[in-house]
């Protein structure tokens, strides 16, 4: 179970997770972590630059995590699947 530690919710992202990897835009200084849940099963990554893949994080379907994140850096998404959905993204500040 993913906790959020107190922290505040904050703008909420919505990235479709598709048959190619789609990136959020950069988050900013005042975001350490985000809280990510996702309609179906896919692939994450994070990074300034980040392409989701076959062989990056699998995020099960309705799973909530809690993930550590630096300024700058991005979420991408990549579905498993044939099946389009959705990765709501929420930034958390303190």
């Amino acid at each position: 179970m993913a906790h959020n530690y107190a922290q505040r919710h904050g703008t909420v992202l919505k990235l479709t997770s598709a048959s190619s990897s789609s990136a959020s835009g950069a988050f900013g200084a005042n975001i350490n972590y985000i809280r990510v849940v996702s309609t179906i099963a896919c692939h994450i990554h994070i990074a300034k630059s980040p392409t989701a893949a076959v062989t990056t994080t699998y995020l099960p379907a309705a799973e909530v995590e809690t993930i550590k994140v630096s300024e700058g850096e991005k979420i991408a998404v990549l579905r498993i699947g044939d099946t389009d959905g959705e990765l709501y993204v929420t930034e958390l500040t303190e």
